[in-house]
């Protein structure tokens, strides 16, 4: 039977993992796996069971970004234009789940690749990974990728790596903040699984009213961000969770 390109896998607690799975080819970003994925972010979106999501990939590679033998074989604007837009819509959709995304990344993760890792909420990586937005080195500069990877690292950082197309270690890149732990191979499921273990211990309807407020709130004037976060713990705070739990601190008792 064929692989699928997409593999999907959930535990009890609710916590999905989404696999790359074109080894072959680095996991690239082939329009039919742009589709698997964002189908799979729909899915997740409208699942009010799921706590979090793993983004992981198969291979000796994370994602090596858009694949370019299947770009080059159509060269057309229009081609061009639907293709970027169906990859933003699936960045997009990453911000959009109301459960924080994780990546986890090892081996390489270039242009598109490391827009993905910049595009999810946290990302823990092997000490063997790299990271690049080497479409420089082609003639094609990661405008895209541009988008997310400004969002996430100073910006003469992101403007170096864009015009120079040069690499980064996974070290480099927590220093940055592309990515928040570095962990050796054999114990990069472990520092997945910590994070994935605290998320999953909260409540979920302050995780995602957080996440949500967490996003608007960075595209707005301090003043527009501060009334958007009163309204948003208001609201939190009429949740029963919340409720409860400030009365189980006021009573120095375990939550019910």
């Amino acid at each position: 039977m064929t692989e699928p390109l997409l593999r999907r896998d959930r535990d009890d607690r609710g916590v999905v993992t989404l696999t790359l799975n074109r080894p072959q080819a680095f996991n690239a970003l082939s329009e039919a796996m742009l589709t698997e994925l964002g189908e799979a972010f729909a899915a997740l979106a409208n699942d009010g069971t799921v706590r979090a999501v793993v983004l992981a990939a198969s291979g000796r590679a994370f994602c090596a970004g858009h694949d370019l033998k299947e770009m080059r074989a159509e060269p057309s604007l229009e081609y061009y234009q639907d293709l970027f837009a169906q990859c933003t819509e699936v960045m997009l959709a990453i911000q959009r789940l109301p459960v924080p995304v994780i990546a986890r990344v090892h081996g390489l993760a270039t242009a598109a690749g490391c827009q993905l890792v910049a595009m999810c909420d946290l990302a823990v990586a092997s000490h063997d990974a790299c990271f690049a937005v080497s479409g420089i080195n082609v003639g094609l500069f990661c405008a895209t990728p541009g988008v997310a990877l400004s969002r996430n690292i100073p910006q003469k950082a992101a403007f170096e790596m864009l015009v120079t197309g040069e690499f980064i270690s996974a070290q480099e890149a927590k220093v940055l903040g592309l990515v928040n732990r570095v962990a050796d191979p054999d114990a990069l499921d472990d520092e997945v699984e910590a994070i994935v273990a605290s998320i999953v211990a909260k409540p979920a309807v302050a995780v995602a009213m957080g996440k949500a407020l967490f996003y608007r709130q960075i595209e707005v004037g301090i003043e527009a961000a501060y009334a958007d976060a009163g309204t948003t713990m208001a609201c939190n705070m009429m949740d029963p969770s919340a409720l409860e739990g400030v009365l189980a601190f006021i009573e120095k008792r375990p939550t019910k």
